[in-house]
């Protein structure tokens, strides 16, 4: 594969380059591997930046719906949008539907907006486990907003704020009360709970809903990269558009303020640190399936853990106690 030519391309903008860009690094072939870190490096060059914006929420708050409808708006303004929506992956055969670009038919259709719907497979906290290195190649390709939807599970999904400028919450109307709002994880970390559907029948929930967590994050102790007012909580519908531009108004208020106080810079640098340590536990684990001397290990010692001849810790630190002794010898060498 010429990945040069497929760089400039996706520095060029090229929709149909970035997706097989993006196919690129989620596989999981070795030498599409070697290819895909030959072209993250030639497309960082370029330093190009995108706001990037994680959303998450329950199932059946409105995400897909919320993110056309914003997207819509954004683009309604000059601004070109990728989404990257991470899709729930089956237990039992490892698919997935990928079906947010179906939902999403509209945005789908314009030329200033790109989505990849990609499968979680194993990944848990949401996102799926090349999500991040997408993000960098929405990037490259120009894009000014890149829109981050996770799977949408609950508490626990918090990864992807790991590679997210701002982390947005959509919560359903009477999604819970002021308990509910204080309660550690998800809520705590993020930067604006956008209370959906506050439209029709539901507005008046809505209202109550929002005010129940707008009291839940005065309780919370305030951030240091965040300025007075948040984060906050407000009202939004997908279905009007009401709320939008309110909304767009405080995400662009955050970015701006934790730019000129450098919060931002050194929050990238910390989440470059982080999946640098994500990628090589991903790389042990991997040599643990790969080897065949370590996976005839892994087989034998998980047999003796089944008949009880020894603890799951054990034999966890006998195959820990190989590998660092193999590093030791590698080193010596």
């Amino acid at each position: 594969m010429d990945t040069e030519d497929l760089a400039q391309r996706v520095l060029a903008g090229e929709r149909r380059a970035l997706a097989r860009a993006i196919t690129l690094v989620e596989s999981g072939r070795a030498d599409h591997r070697a290819a895909a870190l030959r072209l993250l490096d030639t497309v960082r060059s370029a330093g190009r930046e995108a706001l990037r914006i994680g959303l998450s929420g329950t199932p059946g708050v409105g995400k897909s719906t919320f993110i056309e409808a914003f997207g819509m708006f954004l683009i309604d303004r000059g601004l070109k949008v990728a989404v990257l929506a991470v899709d729930p992956s089956s237990a039992r055969s490892g698919g997935s539907i990928l079906g947010d670009k179906t939902r999403m038919e509209r945005l789908s259709r314009e030329p200033g907006a790109f989505i990849r719907p990609s499968p979680a497979q194993r990944q848990l906290g949401g996102v799926a486990r090349r999500t991040r290195e997408a993000v960098v190649l929405c990037e490259a390709a120009g894009f000014d907003v890149v829109l981050i939807e996770t799977v949408g599970v609950g508490q626990s999904e918090t990864m992807v704020a790991g590679m997210a400028d701002l982390f947005v919450l959509l919560i359903a109307p009477a999604g819970g009360d002021e308990l509910q709002g204080v309660k550690r994880g998800i809520m705590e970390i993020a930067d604006l709970i956008l209370v959906n559907k506050a439209d029709g029948a539901l507005k008046e929930t809505a209202m109550r809903t929002c005010a129940d967590y707008a009291g839940a994050l005065r309780l919370l102790r305030k951030r240091p990269q965040d300025p007075d007012g948040f984060p906050r909580a407000m009202m939004v519908s997908a279905l009007t558009g009401a709320g939008l531009s309110e909304a767009w108004a405080a995400m662009t208020t955050l970015a701006e303020w934790r730019r000129k106080t450098g919060f931002w810079a050194r929050n990238r640098a910390e989440q470059a640190r982080h999946w640098f340590e994500e990628d090589l536990r991903a790389g042990l684990l991997s040599r643990l399936e790969t080897d065949p001397d370590i996976r005839d290990m892994v087989t034998r010692l998980g047999d003796a853990v089944a008949r009880g001849d020894t603890s799951p810790a054990a034999a966890a630190d006998e195959i820990l106690a190989t590998l660092a002794a193999g590093a030791a010898a590698g080193q010596r060498a």
